[in-house]
């Protein structure tokens, strides 16, 4: 079964799907860090080096905004944005009228 296949039939599920909606936001960020990794042409020694900290140690936050068992602190965001030459923006949006 392919991983589409896989996702419709688990977010069948309303459990499921309202969990996976909690974990958006973290989907998120982690596909846009991941693009802005890859846009660079770094690694994630490239970045490790950059932030002065062990390749684990980038492959762990990575890794951690998908299995959502340990939230990265803004200022580790922050050198890791660096690190790749961008900015972190955090934003709050009002759920109002949602």
């Amino acid at each position: 079964m392919e991983h589409k296949e896989l996702k419709r039939k688990a977010l069948q599920n309303r459990e499921t799907k309202e969990i996976y909606n909690q974990l958006e936001p973290e989907f998120d960020l982690l596909r846009k860090i991941l693009a802005a990794r890859r846009q660079s042409g770094m690694t994630q020694m490239d970045v490790a080096r950059r932030m002065n900290v062990k390749a684990s140690s980038v492959a762990r936050l990575e890794s951690s905004l998908l299995s959502g068992k340990h939230s990265p602190s803004i200022v580790t965001l922050k050198r890791y944005a660096m690190a790749l030459n961008c900015k972190l923006k955090i934003d709050l949006i009002s759920e109002k009228g949602a």
